[in-house]
């Protein structure tokens, strides 16, 4: 069998490890997971409702137009349904965006530490990853767009920034949106826009309407629980909108799925929860850090990377051993660094019990 060049050297994404797997491996059973940034107070009723009332078609494919879920998205985005794009996850909507503007040599631009699915779906399309470094751990948008070339096709913006937490500031996007071509997408990550509490974000749907060269996607996998369903979304112009939707799968957005992002967006009040509870984690993190003498990245996110000064494996293992799951640093390039998800406060306070027990005593 005779591979593409492209896909040689693909790097495998690490995931964050399964329950079920620690439990195998370790032969523990009391174990919480801080790795993935899922909703740790899981989905709405109503999806779970939802859920239940339609598993009993499963039987059927799912409508391949979407016409329920985009009609919900629709009216509380306050978007025409012309605009908008669904399928499995973030993951799958870039890589359907490389494929729809990729050609070999041709480059993409994202931050020297961002969201690896970036790198992953360029190099797929035999594209150039031109990676930016970051400026106090945040996406240096002003370098980033120096770096543009006629061989740039896509200039990634992920706000808040995974694995770091940061997002870009309203003001610093639209300088930054004057100087980028009309004919290089501008794709702007929102995987985490509902935990941002700073006024300074920016409100990017509206700004399609004078820059159609603008991509926005968002998931229904963080704040509103579902991750395990892949249910992703984007907002573009529609003649973007109608390109992409001629690449992506008729069924990529199974009938669960669907379902499950209609009954979501109708209880805001579960998500007001979610985004509450997030803050107190958030500030608590912050507060216990302080005190342990950590270093920490301040996060507009629901996961906050915290510098424990030492080797992030050997720390990551020993947490795994007291049955808490996060993520190594070094899997994003940052050694020594811990990426781990804001729990429910129990979880949190279990996290800084096992953390400082292992800093104490190194």
């Amino acid at each position: 069998m005779k591979v593409r060049d492209a896909v040689l050297g693909l790097k495998a994404y690490h995931a964050g490890k399964p329950i079920s797997e620690v439990k195998r491996e370790l032969g523990i059973t009391d174990i919480i997971k801080l790795a993935s940034n899922e909703n740790p107070l899981g989905c709405s009723p109503k999806v779970t409702k939802a859920i239940k009332d339609i598993s009993d078609k499963v039987n059927l494919y799912p409508d391949a137009s979407n016409f329920e879920l985009k009609k919900a998205l629709s009216e509380y985005l306050n978007v025409p349904a012309d605009m908008l794009f669904c399928g499995t996850g973030s993951d799958l909507l870039i890589r359907v965006i490389c494929s729809m503007v990729l050609n070999p040599g041709d480059e993409s631009i994202m931050g020297e530490v961002s969201f690896q699915r970036y790198e992953d779906s360029t190099q797929l399309f035999g594209g150039k990853s031109i990676k930016i470094p970051m400026k106090n751990h945040g996406l240096d948008l002003e370098k980033m767009v120096d770096a543009i070339t006629d061989r740039t096709k896509i200039i990634w913006i992920c706000t808040p920034n995974n694995p770091t937490g940061p997002i870009v500031y309203k003001d610093e996007l639209e300088k930054a949106l004057k100087r980028i071509p009309k004919d290089v997408l501008v794709v702007m990550d929102e995987a985490y826009h509902e935990y941002v509490e700073d006024e300074r974000y920016p409100q990017t749907i509206p700004m399609i309407k004078d820059h159609k060269n603008m991509i926005v996607l968002r998931t229904f996998s963080k704040a509103y629980g579902l991750a395990g369903l892949r249910t992703g979304y984007g907002i573009a112009d529609k003649e973007v909108t109608a390109y992409i939707n001629s690449i992506i799968g008729p069924f990529d957005t199974n009938l669960i799925a669907q379902v499950a992002g209609v009954a979501a967006l109708k209880d805001q009040e579960f998500i007001k929860r979610v985004v509450e509870l997030n803050s107190k984690g958030r500030k608590y993190m912050y507060k216990e850090c302080s005190r342990l003498g950590l270093e920490y990245i301040e996060t507009q996110s629901n996961f906050i990377m915290i510098n424990t000064g030492m080797d992030d494996k050997v720390v990551s293992d020993a947490l795994l051993r007291k049955g808490v799951i996060i993520r190594p640093g070094s899997l994003f390039g940052m050694d020594g660094w811990l990426r781990v998800t804001i729990g429910t406060m129990e979880q949190n306070e279990r996290f800084i019990k096992e953390l400082e027990a292992i800093v104490k005593n190194k």
